[in-house]
């Protein structure tokens, strides 16, 4: 009988009732609204507060009544709150919010059957403070759970209603791990927060921006995280076991960047979405990315960003955006491609013009694009090629290397263009572009000859640090751009302090220009919008470095 009972509270704890209500007054799927999370909150802001109301009553009910109907065992109570959160595999697509109509539904259940008053009102007062005191729903649920286990523990002696409570605490904690991360993180929005910025207050723009890990030690930047390198240390799971894991979790919001301010007054600001994938797994692994890709995007949407900035090996995947737009129509995507392509547009003459007033000669020298099978880097060799004497294109593919070479020796008579597939070609050349999307660096100081100058596009970084070792070298970062304002974050980037990618710089761009038909989706890139990011980039603050720390600015030459 017991098993019996619990079963059929576990079937009522399954039924969708809200997501139903939503159907029934909009007409259309809550999942629609709401990938991941259809609390109260998500329901106010996508729908309504009829929709808010009536789904969390529609909850408190179903608890309610599977408690004060079936009082042969307490033990339902536990039945109908696993079912609602963890409900079957043809169901589990629809959105459920964090449970808590279900928790109220059983306290007054019990309240209602005759358990003594300060059972169930104890833990919704506790509840209530904690919400107004520190508007965290998941520190607040917890502690009217842990006032629970005390209320009946201690107030009726240990017995089933203090199991139960012990268990409905062990799965809210398991049902919240991910919410006491974000606030361990310094990520996880208030009571009212997460909505507040995008479309209430004109001042503040929000945008979204998706990272992923460089190397095993960026999976424990987060602060929440941090106890991973001690079992990583220790040698308690392996690396091969961590990247069979990876695909499979969920990307989640690690950090916020905050202290950015543009030039007409408002504050910008980025969640950064983490996608736990290393740049290898991005690339062999097509559809999971793709699939994560699609769930950053999502979850960009439900905290309220008006723009998804795919960054770093994230803007290759789905056609270079292309499917994640598609899959996530609600929220503008971009791969940042137009505003990279226009910061490297704009260093090159700077690079050009500071190269030569150190004592190099352009008509003398030797320049190679490494990655000159690519968009970028065969834009740059088009820009160089009629500045240089000797011309090398570094690339895998032959064919497609020759074709780019015929061009630019029919346009540009007077340079040398050579082609090879070797990365060890550019040991002679005296200025070294590069712009490969390999996952590691592909340039060591064995290909760089000293006093060469080294203007590495790729991200992540095409240039190994040790490259700096080599005497006269000057190693400069391409397409990275330093906001207004004084920008702070609690992750290391890997661009310097201060300093972010130009995919980012886009997004935060066009979100703060509401440009959003300037997104950069696919391969193509339109001059139009290259020269838009340019002009409005310069004009909210932003600045384009085309600079070794080592040297002066080039930027102030251009």
């Amino acid at each position: 009988m017991l098993w019996l009972v619990l079963s059929l509270s576990f079937l009522i704890g399954l039924l969708p009732l809200g997501s139903l209500f939503i159907r029934t007054l909009t007409g259309k799927s809550a999942r629609e609204f709401s990938a991941h999370n259809l609390g109260v909150e998500n329901v106010l802001h996508f729908i309504g507060p009829v929709a808010a109301i009536g789904s969390f009553l529609l909850d408190v009910l179903k608890a309610f009544f599977t408690v004060f109907l079936l009082p042969q065992t307490p033990w339902v109570a536990l039945g109908v709150y696993v079912g609602h959160l963890y409900p079957l595999p043809i169901i589990r697509d629809l959105p459920r919010g964090r449970g808590n109509g279900v928790l109220l539904g059983i306290l007054l259940g019990w309240f209602f059957l005759g358990h003594p008053w300060w059972m169930s009102l104890g833990p919704i007062a506790i509840y209530a403070l904690l919400l107004l005191t520190t508007r965290y729903v998941a520190l607040s649920t917890l502690g009217g759970l842990i006032t629970l286990i005390g209320s009946t523990t201690y107030g009726l002696g240990l017995g089933s209603l203090s199991y139960i409570s012990m268990a409905l605490f062990v799965i809210a904690l398991w049902r919240h791990k991910a919410n006491l991360a974000r606030i361990s993180d310094q990520t996880e929005p208030k009571l009212g927060e997460p909505y507040s910025v995008h479309g209430r207050n004109p001042n503040v723009v929000l945008a979204a921006f998706m990272i992923h890990p460089m190397n095993f030690e960026d999976l424990w930047q987060p602060r929440s995280q941090h106890w991973l390198r001690y079992f990583w240390e220790k040698g308690w799971f392996s690396e091969s076991l961590l990247l069979r894991l990876l695909p499979h979790l969920n990307p989640r919001v690690q950090d916020e960047i905050k202290g950015i301010t543009l030039s007409d007054g408002r504050e910008l600001r980025v969640l950064l979405i983490g996608g736990p994938m290393l740049p290898e797994q991005i690339r062999e692994q097509p559809k999971a990315a793709v699939h994560m890709a699609i769930k950053g995007a999502r979850l960009a949407r439900e905290r309220g960003a008006e723009a998804f900035g795919l960054g770093a090996f994230w803007s290759t995947v789905g056609d270079k955006g292309l499917e994640i737009q598609k899959a996530v129509p609600s929220i503008t995507i971009t791969n940042g491609g137009a505003y990279t392509a226009g910061t490297i547009k704009a260093a090159i003459p700077g690079l050009m013009k500071s190269f030569e007033l150190e004592g190099g000669s352009l008509k003398q020298s030797c320049a190679a694009i490494v990655g000159a099978n690519g968009v970028v880097a065969f834009g740059v060799a088009r820009t160089i090629a009629p500045e240089v004497a000797k011309l090398i294109l570094i690339g895998r593919n032959l064919d497609k290397l020759e074709r780019s070479a015929a061009s630019l020796r029919q346009r540009y008579p007077a340079t040398n263009v050579v082609i090879s597939t070797h990365i060890g070609s550019c040991a002679e050349a005296d200025l070294i572009f590069s712009a490969t999307s390999d996952p590691f660096p592909v340039l060591y100081p064995k290909h760089v000859k000293p006093g060469a100058w080294v203007f590495d596009i790729g991200r992540p970084a095409d240039a190994d640090p040790s490259i700096r070792e080599i005497p006269g070298v000057h190693l400069i970062p391409g397409g990275v751009v330093k906001p207004p304002g004084e920008m702070q974050t609690h992750l290391d980037l890997h661009f310097g302090h201060g300093m972010i990618p130009a995919c980012m710089a886009e997004t935060m761009i066009m979100t703060a220009t509401k440009a959003f038909e300037r997104k950069s989706l696919g391969s193509t890139t339109r001059n139009a919008d290259i020269d838009f990011y340019l002009e409005e980039g310069e004009r909210l603050g932003f600045e384009i470095i085309t600079r070794d720390e080592r040297v002066a600015k080039v930027s102030e030459l251009v």
